[in-house]
C-alpha cells in the first residue's frame, strides 16, 4: 500500500478551484508519465491522457515502438481509469524539428533534437491541442524537472533526482509554457517512481527507459542518416596539414570523437589516439589531432548566441554561475560577460570547461545551471595559454 502523505511533489502549489481542474497528461507509453498521471489523480485533477505518434516515415517495430508503447500507455489508463486520447503530429514534427536536424547537420553542426522536439511539439503542438480541442487546463509531463511560480512568472527548475534532470533539454521555453504544465514527478528520485508504479501494478513499471532520436526511436544512425543525407567522402588531415585518411561525410562526425575515423597508425611512433577537432565544411575536410591532452583539444572559454533566459531579462553585465555543455555533465563554475543583445562570453578557470569532457560542439547548447534553467547555442570556443594568464592565446571557429 501506497503511504501518499509522506510523497513530496509540489503539485499542490497550484490553487485549485471548486470545480476539479482538467490535465491532459502526455502518456508516453512509460513509467513516469503513467506515474505523473496517478500522482494527478491523487491532487485531486480531472486527469486524461494524450498519446502522441510523430513519426511515419518507417514505424516498423524494428526500430519504432509507437505500437507497442501506445497499448502500454491504454493499459496504464484503463488501470487508472481515465480515457487516453491519440493525435498525429508526423507533419508538424517533419516541419518544425526533424528538417532543421538536417539542415544542422548539412552545416557541420550537432544538433540536439529532443530540446526542439521539446519546444515544437511537446510544449506547442500538444499545449494547443490540449488546451483548444479538449479543454484541459493544464497538460503535464514526465519530466524530471520542477517549476516555482514567483513574481508572477513561472520558473523551471531542475528535478529533485540529480541523475535524471531533465531541465538542460527544456531551457527553450517560455513563461507562458511553463505556467500551463505540471512535472509531478520532478520531486521525486526515479527509484521512488518505479516503486509507485510497481505498487499500484502498472504495466510499465519495469519498463526500459527509451533512448534514441525522439519519437524515432533507436536505430543505426549512420544508416539512418545517410538515407536523407547523401554521403561525402572527403580528407582526413592533421593539424599539420598531413593528409591521413578519408571520411565519409563530416556528417557522422563528432567534435572530440575518437572512435570511428578509420584511422589507427601512428606519427613519428606515436600510438596515441587521433580524435576530431574540427570540421571544414566549405572544403569537406575533416580535421584531426593526435593525443588526449592536445592543445586543440582543450578550451576554458566559449562565445555563444541564441540566448534565451528562463526567468531574467537579459543581462548586460558580468554574472558567475555555473555551467554544463553536454546533458549529464559536471556543472563548471564560470564567468559570463555580455558581448551584445544576442551574445555572450563563457569563461572558466579549468581547462576542462570544454574538454577534458570532450570540447563543446558548436550547435550544442550551453546551460546556466543554477536554480532556473537558461541555455543558448554555442557558436565557437575559445582557447588561452593558462586558466592563470587570463591571455588569449587563439580563437578555433569551428
Amino acid at each position: 500500500m501506497i503511504e501518499y502523505a509522506a510523497l513530496k511533489f509540489n503539485v499542490a502549489s497550484i490553487p485549485m478551484s471548486e470545480s476539479p481542474k482538467k490535465v491532459i497528461v502526455g502518456m508516453s507509453g512509460g513509467v513516469d508519465s503513467s506515474v505523473s498521471a496517478w500522482l494527478l489523480q491523487q491532487q485531486g485533477y480531472q486527469v486524461e491522457g494524450l498519446f502522441m505518434k510523430n513519426w511515419e516515415e518507417d514505424d516498423g517495430e524494428e526500430y519504432c515502438t509507437a505500437a507497442a508503447d501506445l497499448a502500454d500507455a491504454q493499459a496504464v489508463c484503463d488501470k487508472l481509469g481515465i480515457e487516453l486520447h491519440t493525435v498525429n503530429f508526423a507533419a508538424e514534427y517533419w516541419d518544425n524539428v526533424f528538417e532543421l536536424f538536417l539542415e544542422e547537420y548539412k552545416a557541420g553542426r550537432t544538433p540536439n533534437p529532443d530540446i526542439l522536439c521539446n519546444k515544437e511539439i511537446k510544449f506547442k503542438a500538444f499545449l494547443e491541442f490540449a488546451a483548444e480541442d479538449l479543454g484541459a487546463d493544464y497538460i503535464a509531463t514526465g519530466h524530471y524537472v520542477r517549476r516555482a511560480d514567483v513574481n508572477g512568472k513561472s520558473r523551471l527548475l531542475r528535478g529533485l533526482d540529480g541523475n535524471k534532470d531533465q531541465s538542460y533539454f527544456l531551457y527553450t521555453l517560455g513563461h507562458e509554457q511553463i505556467a500551463q504544465s505540471l512535472f509531478p514527478v520532478g520531486e521525486l528520485e526515479k527509484p521512488q517512481v518505479r516503486k509507485i508504479a510497481e505498487d499500484l501494478g502498472l504495466v510499465t513499471a519495469k519498463k526500459k527507459d527509451s533512448t534514441g532520436i525522439c519519437f524515432i526511436g533507436e536505430r543505426k544512425f549512420r544508416d539512418f542518416l545517410g538515407r536523407y543525407l547523401p554521403a561525402q567522402p572527403g580528407k582526413i588531415i592533421t593539424v599539420d596539414g598531413d593528409e591521413i585518411g578519408e571520411h565519409q561525410g563530416l556528417m557522422y562526425h563528432t567534435l572530440g570523437q575518437r572512435k570511428g575515423l578509420g584511422i589507427g597508425g601512428t606519427k613519428d611512433g606515436s600510438e596515441d589516439p587521433w580524435y576530431v577537432v574540427d570540421k571544414d565544411v566549405e572544403n569537406n575536410v575533416l580535421i584531426v589531432a593526435q593525443g588526449h591532452e592536445h592543445p586543440r583539444l582543450m578550451s576554458v572559454g566559449l562565445i555563444a548566441q541564441q540566448l534565451h533566459w528562463v526567468d531574467r531579462e537579459p543581462f548586460t553585465g558580468t554574472l558567475r554561475c555555473t555551467v554544463k555543455t553536454r546533458y549529464r555533465q559536471t556543472d563548471i563554475p564560470c564567468t559570463i560577460n555580455a558581448l551584445d543583445d544576442d551574445r555572450i562570453e563563457v569563461y572558466s578557470g579549468e581547462v576542462c570547461l570544454c574538454l577534458l569532457q570532450r570540447r563543446s560542439l558548436p550547435g550544442r547548447r550551453h546551460y546556466r545551471a543554477a536554480t532556473a534553467a537558461d541555455g543558448l547555442i554555442i557558436q565557437y570556443t575559445t582557447s588561452f595559454k593558462s586558466p592563470q594568464s587570463g591571455l588569449k592565446d587563439e580563437v578555433y571557429f569551428i
